[in-house]
């Protein structure tokens, strides 16, 4: 289920001048902003769960899977390198999966240890706030990353897409509008972190079965069909 060529190939798209400059811009802003509010405010665990919520899981995560997510197969469609890929002796899952694999390991790094040292900056993991917070990055990696790869498989437009989901669905609607909060990758991965952090500090509106059980089937269902949608294009192509 994983080809090594083909995640070469996908780190090299993901990792190239431009895109890299990109992914880091967020998280340097992150730790930047960490070391401005320790100076100024001192360690305090309410504000290193206001910072790590507010700015790293709500708005830095969701925008580095979107980057990553899409970035890890759309452009190959959008200028149709794609079918050089799809000609040679691959199932078309592994393909899939490989780039899953690449986009979620890209996602962890540059969404999961900027908020650990950030966590660590801000109250030095009081209250194991830095290392939930930290889970909380590495689990709605994964989801993110299998959202936005099925996006960038199924439109040309994923980047604003995905865009529109990380900060009008996640950041705005998620903010104001309860029911919204239950489709919420954020609450979702907000739940394991109230788990790792305990205590009143770190909260989410989803309780911990249900997000679990929710990260899963969002995850595995993306993926699946995004490879429904690959074997299509592929039909497509030889038609």
């Amino acid at each position: 289920m994983y080809d090594p060529t083909v995640a070469r190939l996908t780190y090299r798209a993901l990792l190239g001048r431009r895109r890299a400059l990109i992914l880091g811009a967020l998280p340097l802003l992150l730790i930047v902003i960490a070391v401005a509010v320790r100076a100024l405010s001192g360690a305090d665990d309410q504000t290193a769960v206001n910072v790590l919520g507010g700015f790293a899981l709500a708005t830095m995560v969701p925008i580095i899977g979107v980057i990553a997510g899409t970035g890890a197969i759309g452009p190959e469609i959008d200028d149709g390198s794609v079918v050089y890929l799809l000609s040679k002796p691959l199932k078309r899952p592994v393909i899939v999966f490989t780039k899953l694999i690449v986009a979620i390991a890209v996602t962890m790094v540059f969404s999961a240890v900027p908020t650990l040292v950030a966590g660590l900056i801000l109250n030095g993991n009081g209250q194991q706030i830095a290392v939930a917070y930290t889970v909380a990055a590495l689990v709605a990696s994964i989801a993110y990353a299998a959202l936005f790869l099925l996006l960038g498989t199924v439109s040309r437009h994923a980047v604003v897409f995905g865009l529109v989901y990380a900060l009008v669905w996640e950041a705005l609607f998620g903010s104001l509008v309860p029911g919204a909060r239950t489709l919420s990758v954020q609450q979702w991965s907000l739940a394991v972190a109230h788990r790792v952090a305990g205590g009143d500090l770190v909260t989410s509106d989803v309780g911990l079965p249900t997000a679990t059980v929710l990260l899963v089937v969002v995850t595995v269902l993306a993926t699946w069909y995004a490879g429904r949608k690959l074997r299509a294009l592929t039909l497509a192509g030889e038609e």
